[in-house]
């Protein structure tokens, strides 16, 4: 650890340590309450529309939950706080922008693409490596982060990838373990389930804090919602860089297909497939690196087994609505195929969607894939073990989904 990296520490310990001091007296700071987020996002932007979205009862499920489940440490308060904040100022700027060009309600978002799979299971590659190609269109982290803030202008553009970047490089000080099992960064594409968190609907929220109530919740409700704002966000950054070939990517998609394809019923889906085994130890590793940045209390074990039983459960329901869809929607890609030969992997799915390979898209991904060689930030170890999972309770709670897709199961982890 470096001398930043021990100073930052140092901060952060003595930040934490004075909110807990609070805390004991019956203070908590900042406040967290839909009011005092309401007043900072309307004082921050000067507007006051936050157009015609029922995101409040998503908002209060979420904000009960951090207050009663989350243990957030001061830090984790927050950026707690700046996040919604933020968020809720998004929905501001996108009311007015939407207001002053009424023709970006009249944007078309024909017959888009989604990469689906449990977490770890090569979507990330996949959606960067489509990236590439130019005659495709994906939600980049800038675009998602500020969607509307700055004028569609060359300046306005890098000033919202200044402000990205330096939001992403606090990301990365304290939880610098994540870079090594995701890469983010303002260019990369983003996952969709930043986009619905922006109306407080999504996966997003449970994977960094502990939100169980609100996961609950989020995994009974329709998800109409979250599906509608999916579109109107598309719709917005489609007006600014017209493109409509879109390659959307997210795991948490398993939890939504019934309200995916009501909203997007022309989709077509790439469904992804490794080790089960293999992706929980991950995704365990993951949530746990997250939530311990921002709270006093994340206990790998508990997360591991809960979000191994969301995450089977998800898929279960997943593939009960597949089963009931047009079969030609679907496509299904082995992770061990997408690592052993990424670009075969690309083949089959342009095949399958029907759209030309050129060689221009050719050397863009053949680049991307030299730029970003598997364990670029280090090596992402974990093992069931380490979070408490059982190998033979995984392979029973996964054994029907592995018999369906062939996936050869590893128990040795």
């Amino acid at each position: 650890m470096g001398l930043s990296e021990r100073l930052l520490g140092g901060a952060v310990g003595a930040l934490n340590a004075g909110g807990r001091v609070l805390r004991r007296t019956g203070i908590e700071r900042p406040l967290l309450n839909r009011d005092s987020l309401f007043a900072a996002a309307r004082r921050r932007t000067g507007l006051d529309d936050f157009g015609d979205w029922a995101f409040e009862g998503a908002l209060d499920q979420l904000l009960e939950s951090y207050a009663t489940e989350s243990r957030l440490t001061t830090l984790g308060r927050i950026t707690v706080r700046e996040l919604v904040v933020s968020l809720l100022e998004n929905l501001l700027y996108m009311e007015q922008e939407r207001k002053s060009s009424p023709a970006i309600a009249e944007e078309p978002i024909t017959s888009p693409t989604f990469i689906i799979g449990l977490p770890r299971t090569g979507t990330t590659l996949l959606h960067g490596l489509m990236s590439e190609d130019p005659a495709n269109r994906v939600p980049r982290t800038w675009e998602v982060m500020y969607p509307s803030r700055f004028p569609n202008s060359p300046d306005g553009i890098a000033r919202a990838k200044r402000l990205t970047a330096t939001r992403l490089g606090w990301a990365n000080r304290l939880a610098p373990q994540f870079k090594k099992i995701h890469p983010i960064a303002p260019d990369l594409p983003q996952e969709c389930i930043a986009i619905t968190a922006q109306v407080f609907m999504s996966i997003q929220f449970h994977t960094t804090h502990d939100v169980t109530s609100y996961a609950d919740w989020f995994e009974q409700d329709s998800q109409a919602l979250a599906y509608a704002f999916h579109r109107r966000l598309l719709q917005h950054l489609q007006a600014r860089q017209p493109g409509r070939r879109w390659v959307l990517k997210a795991p948490g998609h398993l939890f939504a297909l019934n309200a995916l394809l009501t909203e997007y019923p022309d989709a077509k889906i790439i469904q992804t497939h490794r080790d089960p085994l293999r992706v929980m130890a991950s995704m365990a590793s993951h949530a746990t690196v997250l939530r311990q940045a921002f709270s006093d209390y994340a206990d790998p074990h508990l997360i591991a087994t809960d979000w191994s039983r969301r995450w089977s459960e998800a898929l279960n329901h997943f593939l009960d609505v597949r089963d009931r869809s047009d079969p030609g929607q679907f496509l299904d890609i082995a992770y061990d195929d997408i690592e052993a030969q990424p670009m075969d992997a690309i083949r089959r799915i342009y095949a399958f969607l029907g759209w030309p390979l050129t060689a221009e898209a050719l050397a863009a991904m053949q680049s991307f894939l030299d730029a970003n060689p598997k364990n670029k930030h280090g090596v992402h170890r974990y093992s069931l073990a380490e979070y408490g999972l059982s190998p033979k309770d995984e392979l029973i709670r996964y054994a029907d989904y592995c018999a369906r897709f062939n996936i050869t199961v590893r128990a040795d982890l």
